[in-house]
């Protein structure tokens, strides 16, 4: 489990996105960044979490927010995942694992009644001066925009989230 905490500076990355383009967390500045962390791509929880971002892209682009998935699959495997279900938005390939260690997010978790390791799903709100505001630790994978714009008090629309195109 993560050690960082709301009020941390959030840990600077580099690495490289479904494209092959080099993506740090400077390059969003004056922009609150959604960063979560997912297990795998096409997967049914990460398949509804990325749909639930993406139904509600706009609404969040919308409020100053970026978006930017992690998970340890490759380039290839996030840019058929990002074609497949139009995802509008970063997703990064820490094939070294890298960034998920530096949240803290590699660990012991559960999975079908066994213990094993791997990547534990969560959610940091960064905020335009690179501060971690909020850590969200069980995240809805079935309206996560909805969970992060009801935490920030955001207006929102009904949130609408779906695990198809």
């Amino acid at each position: 489990m993560t050690s960082l905490q709301p009020g941390d500076r959030a840990p600077e990355f580099s690495a490289t996105d479904q494209f092959g383009n080099a993506i740090a967390l400077h390059d969003f500045p004056g922009r609150k960044v959604i960063l979560y962390f997912y297990p795998k791509d096409n997967t049914p929880g990460c398949t509804a979490e990325a749909c639930g971002f993406r139904d509600n892209y706009q609404i969040l682009i919308g409020k100053g927010y970026s978006i930017i998935g992690v998970s340890a699959d490759n380039e290839r495997s996030h840019k058929n995942f990002s074609e497949k279900y139009v995802l509008p938005f970063t997703l990064i390939a820490d094939k070294e694992k890298k960034i998920i260690k530096e949240y803290g997010v590699w660990g012991k978790k559960k999975l079908y009644g066994k213990e094993v390791e791997g990547i534990i799903r969560m959610t940091f709100i960064i905020d335009e001066q690179g501060m971690i505001s909020h850590i969200l630790t069980k995240v809805d994978t079935k309206d996560p925009a909805g969970q992060i714009m009801r935490l920030m008090n955001l207006n929102q629309v009904k949130p609408h989230g779906s695990a198809s195109k």
